[in-house]
């Protein structure tokens, strides 16, 4: 064997060998391009019909908008023209023909109707509905489910097989004199030592080639894309099951308008912004497709080295840090370390095996010391919980290529054991990657001590002036380390979530014992009155109809309230067929397992689950109706619980229905949490932090509890007694 390598190999057999790379190359570049190219002929059609459905919409006096109401819509209105779709169809000879209608005014009204056209194509987002599966949205889910099937191997392939056959044709047009004898004989001592060299560089690369197994590569990714298209059936219903996967694929082939990407990008400075973008990922040990902002993500974790992912939830903030991890290790890293909540540690563990070829091991339980010497061992990453991570032992010389905390807003504290134990890590390694989606839960000052952990000569830059002067110098300075993006700038395609506010009225028992709580000024009490005769609730009885018109509908639905006894009010009223409920008595370990079976219910079914427990961490994405039972303390929590349901992976509309009782401590709550969520948005969202405006984020409960009850005293002070 060894001294048949050393043989040199004839350089006809060298160019066969070649030109069947070449063609291998050629062909995997046109499978994929049309493949493509069927995906953007159907998404063409689909957002033209989306268009055209948008602009039926909008009443033809929208014109007037357009020509600072110069326009006079009357006549175009009596003639039938009713929407701006009906001026786009028409000629601007046809509107002549209306009366009152001149040549000018037909030309201003159809330049006026296009300005509208152009616009609503640059800002329609194409959003494929499972419950409307027409022959337009069925086309782009066929396509699409060719090139998700065949994976991002398939655009690997075509990339490398794009680089193939520049480099393979150049070098066998040089090479044809070394074919044989007489063509170099004809071609001259230049051109032979030319075409010598030429098959010398083949050679080489087709070593290489067969090194890394690309023809192998080239040949699967071939079979994968010229399989006959799947049945509408089957495409549906892998999209229903792999969503996210397919608006990645389209959202890489339709590509972004400008204000998107600055949205994607987290509207970071421009500089910094072109430097992520042209920082390597290497994805060959990561197994799915990332979309644009998630690759944007992971780049920005690796150029910047130690940064705050602070993206809303349902973004894939996981996704990001596993594909920095895989990069990492394809660069040579063997070790890293994730810190998480025990409720997230098996779902952590799942996505590492899921959507990379890294090993993951539990440094939980009776197993965790096999764990960690399997891990230091092997290699992997090694998923501990914060109490957890006091007791792993890593010998000093041992390197961890990147650590990775969840949920980082738990180490707010610097001098809580937790955030020492991960302190003793950050210092120790030099990549450092926090995920949170509430950075800044409470104050400026928890944003600046997650900072220190990571990059402490930032923190001259975070203070009250750069947030006084507006979100935009508080983005800037903290740009170097601070990433946040928002569902709404970055999935287009996100259902929409229905908020509604179900208003009920006491009933007198429940009013009874709403006035005995105020009395005693037990705002716990106060707050869960309304189910304190459960056979007579007003709020059961609404929570009920909203479940029963879920179950004819065929639609799962999770049950949030922060009281035990709340939950077993509800349990008790809906009868069987409940899962749940999901609290802080239910071991982490296990929690997961409940929603795993709750999604595995075919059609309906109700998950309950204490609002604490279950709105962090959990993917319950299997739900589109979503109940809470009563408002919460810190909207943050109604809002953590909604995204549990409405993240990327969700294909119906979340309805978000909150149970209310007016006049009362419900009402009160509101009025009061609503006016400091305005103020937080505006400094909460898109890296912004507001120290200067300490009433714009959360009030502790204590100072709501005190203010309320004391309001309601005073109300029913005023009030007749029964």
């Amino acid at each position: 064997m060894a001294d048949r390598q050393r043989t040199p190999r004839k350089p006809k057999a060298v160019l066969a060998d070649a030109e069947l790379l070449h063609a291998a190359a050629l062909a995997v570049t046109e499978d994929h391009r049309s493949a493509v190219a069927q995906v953007t002929r159907a998404a063409t059609a689909l957002r033209e019909r989306l268009v055209r459905d948008e602009l039926e919409t909008l009443p033809v006096a929208r014109l007037r908008d357009v020509t600072a109401g110069r326009l006079r819509v009357g006549a175009l209105e009596a003639a039938g023209f009713s929407t701006v779709q009906r001026i786009v169809d028409a000629s601007a000879y046809s509107l002549q023909l209306v009366p009152g209608i001149g040549a000018q005014t037909a030309a201003q009204t159809v330049a006026a109707a296009r300005r509208i056209a152009e616009a609503a194509e640059q800002t329609v987002a194409v959003r494929l509905d499972v419950d409307h599966q027409d022959a337009t949205s069925t086309a782009v889910v066929t396509a699409l489910q060719r090139l998700v099937v065949a994976g991002p191997e398939a655009a690997r392939a075509d990339e490398i097989a794009q680089r193939v056959v520049g480099e393979v044709a150049a070098l066998v047009a040089t090479a044809q004199p070394a074919r044989g004898a007489i063509r170099g004989l004809l071609a001259g001592r230049q051109r032979k030592r030319e075409a010598l060299a030429a098959v010398e560089q083949l050679t080489a690369l087709l070593a290489e080639s067969e090194a890394q197994a690309i023809p192998m590569l080239f040949a699967q990714a071939s079979a994968d894309l010229l399989r006959p298209p799947a049945s509408e059936v089957e495409a549906w219903t892998d999209f229903e099951h792999r969503s996210a996967e397919f608006y990645g694929v389209l959202g890489e082939i339709a590509g972004l308008a400008p204000d998107e990407v600055s949205a994607s990008e987290g509207f970071l400075p421009e500089e910094l912004s072109n430097g992520v973008r042209t920082e390597p990922l290497d994805e060959t040990q990561f197994k799915v497709s990332l979309r644009g902002y998630q690759a944007f993500g992971a780049r920005f974790a690796l150029r910047q080295k130690r940064v705050i992912i602070g993206d809303e939830m349902g973004l894939g903030k996981t996704v990001q840090a596993i594909a920095a991890m895989a990069h990492l290790r394809a660069r040579g890293s063997t070790h890293f370390l994730v810190v998480c909540p025990a409720s997230v540690l098996i779902n952590w563990t799942r996505e590492i095996e899921t959507r990379s070829s890294l090993r993951a091991y539990r440094f939980h339980g009776p197993e965790r010391e096999p764990a960690r010497a399997e891990w230091l061992r092997d290699g992997g990453v090694v998923v501990v919980t914060f109490d957890g991570l006091r007791q792993l032992e890593v010998p000093p010389e041992q390197a961890v290529g990147m650590v990775v905390v969840d949920e980082a807003h738990y180490v707010k504290n610097h001098t809580a054991q937790r955030s020492q134990a991960v302190a003793v890590w950050t210092d120790r390694v030099e990549r450092v990657l926090f995920l949170t989606g509430t950075p800044m839960e409470n104050r400026v000052e928890e944003f600046r001590n997650l900072v220190h952990y990571l990059q402490p000569e930032l923190l001259p830059r975070i203070h009250n002036g750069s947030t006084a002067v507006g979100p935009k110098a508080f983005r800037k300075a903290v740009a170097p380390a601070y990433l946040r993006r928002n569902q709404k700038d970055v999935l287009t395609e996100l259902p929409d979530a229905v908020h509604v506010d179900e208003w009920e009225e006491f009933t007198p028992a429940d009013f009874a014992a709403y006035r005995s709580a105020v009395t005693a000024g037990n705002f716990m009490a106060m707050r869960r009155a309304a189910y304190a005769d459960p056979a007579r609730s007003a709020k059961l009885q609404r929570l009920r109809e909203i479940v029963e018109e879920a179950a004819d509908n065929g639609r799962k639905v999770v049950v949030f309230s922060f009281f035990h006894d709340v939950l077993a009010a509800v349990r008790g009223s809906l009868g069987r067929g409940v899962f749940g409920p999901i609290d802080g008595s239910l071991p982490a370990v296990r929690r997961q397992d409940v929603v795993d079976r709750f999604a595995a219910v075919a059609g309906h079914a109700v998950l309950l689950s204490q609002i604490q427990a279950g709105g962090v961490g959990l993917n319950i994405q299997a739900a589109s109706v979503v109940i809470l039972c009563e408002p919460q303390v810190k909207p943050t929590l109604e809002r953590q619980a909604v995204g549990r349901s409405q993240r990327m992976g969700q294909v119906r509309r979340v309805q978000v229905h909150r149970l209310l009782v007016a006049d009362s401590v419900d009402q009160r709550m509101l009025e009061i949490l609503r006016a400091k969520d305005r103020l937080f948005d505006d400094y909460a969202r898109r890296s912004e932090v507001a120290e200067s405006m300490p009433e714009a984020v959360d009030v502790s409960e204590q100072s709501l509890a005190v203010r309320i009850v004391e309001e309601e005293q005073l109300r029913l002070a005023a009030l007749p007694l029964d």
